[in-house]
């Protein structure tokens, strides 16, 4: 648990999540940010405030972009002496920000800081190849015609074929589709269950905008205050209509409808500790009290997904909590049968003794209780910017609410989990 002082939560926003390469089409990962980082500052009156530190970050981060943290704020109405920190946590960014953020607070080490992140597939750098960077090094350190002469002859137009990022594990040249397929064959979750699960998230994320639970979470960008993955009417026969998307054969039963699509935006959190909220005038919503991240060695035949598992029981024993002791569950849905998989890997008795070193299963869930204002299949997942929705979002359920306790758990690349304990 966090040892000092309590972690408040004062609150977040984030840009409308949106499909890659469509309606953010010229949005960098520092405009973003800078956008909901201006918002933040205008709602809670920080303009020209000095707050302890901006802790962000992307997962596919531009090399113009690799101070980012720092950017954003000298491109924003904060004050500019705010110093900047990026980081990386694959999809668990977003957490783990505010991990640090919290941790630096409750230590004594600040009185406040705004964590989170973004991505964008839309602005992903097109990078040469290292024999292209060879050349023109060698190129470059020549002296003299006859030595350039030389270092041309090993010129040819094949160096200047460009190289695009690929969201795939570098270790098995994967995708974290075709990881999760292996996963739901493992542990036999069906075709249906991803898609009723999908279907949940896609009518509570529609309801929750018909109740207005957005309008203030979400910054206008250009016009757009809403996010343009949410399908109000979809449903089980639409869903079940959709081929497979990573297997191709018979056997495969992840789709786009019950997987996130690449997508583009970014979220932040404000956090504080009480004095600093008081003196600002500022409504705490909840408080930050525990995180915790494991991982597997999934390129040993562990489930690249299934991290969160670990996590999520490392922080319920270092808390003395059971899984059933939470009012709500923010689980990132990075597809539908990973959400299913972890599900069942907690009621299960073996998994649970050898993996998780426990006597006895986790237990079950009340289903009811999870992404109740919706989830990342239905929202969007921008890779570093998820962590801080959940924050924002669990906060915000436990403050209309009035108290409760709520975890928060999230898969990543590279087979990590981070999970998280906020309550009011």
């Amino acid at each position: 648990m966090f040892q000092g002082r309590k972690v408040a939560i004062l609150g977040g926003q984030r840009t409308p999540f949106v499909k890659s390469q469509t309606k953010f089409l010229d949005k960098t990962n520092q405009q973003l940010l800078t956008e909901v980082l201006n918002s933040i500052v205008k709602k809670n009156k920080l303009f020209d405030n000095v707050i302890g530190d901006l802790i962000a970050g992307a997962v596919l981060n531009h090399p113009f972009d690799w101070n980012l943290a720092r950017e954003v704020v000298l491109s924003s109405k904060i004050s500019h002496d705010t110093p900047g920190l990026t980081i990386q946590r694959a999809c668990g960014t977003g957490l783990e920000a505010c991990n640090l953020v919290g941790l630096k607070i409750a230590s004594g080490q600040m009185e406040s800081g705004i964590a989170g992140g973004s991505d964008t597939n839309s602005d992903i750098p097109v990078i040469g190849s290292r024999e292209l960077t060879k050349f023109l090094i060698n190129f470059n350190k020549a002296k003299g015609f006859q030595n350039k002469l030389k270092v041309f002859k090993d010129f040819r137009f094949s160096l200047f074929k460009p190289l695009l990022t690929k969201v795939v594990e570098p270790k098995t040249n994967l995708s974290m589709g075709d990881h999760c397929e292996l996963m739901v064959k493992e542990w036999n979750i069906s075709r249906n269950d991803q898609d009723e699960l999908s279907l949940a998230s896609h009518k509570n994320a529609s309801n929750a905008y018909s109740d207005g639970f957005y309008s203030d979470l979400l910054v206008d960008i250009d016009g757009l205050s809403q996010d343009t993955i949410t399908r109000k009417d979809t449903s089980i026969e639409k869903l079940s209509s959709l081929k497979s998307a990573f297997d191709k054969t018979k056997a495969g039963t992840l789709t786009a409808g019950n997987s996130t699509p690449l997508t583009d935006g970014a979220a932040l959190v404000l956090l504080g500790s009480d004095d600093w909220a008081k003196e600002k005038d500022l409504t705490t919503q909840a408080y930050f009290v525990d995180s915790e991240v494991a991982a597997v060695d999934f390129v040993k035949g562990a489930g690249l997904l299934m991290a969160p598992t670990i996590a999520v029981a490392k922080l319920l024993q270092r808390n003395n909590l059971k899984l059933q002791d939470f009012d709500y569950y923010e689980i990132h849905e990075a597809f539908a049968g990973q959400v299913l998989c972890t599900l069942k890997a907690w009621e299960s008795k073996e998994y649970c003794e050898k993996t998780l070193n426990l006597n006895a299963p986790l237990g079950a869930i009340d289903r009811s209780k999870m992404n109740v204002k919706g989830g990342s299949l239905a929202l969007g997942h921008p890779f570093a910017a998820t962590g801080a929705r959940l924050v924002a979002t669990a906060a915000k359920i436990l403050f209309e609410n009035g108290g409760g306790k709520a975890l928060l758990s999230a898969c990543t690349a590279g087979g990590m989990g981070v999970a998280v304990i906020i309550e009011r």
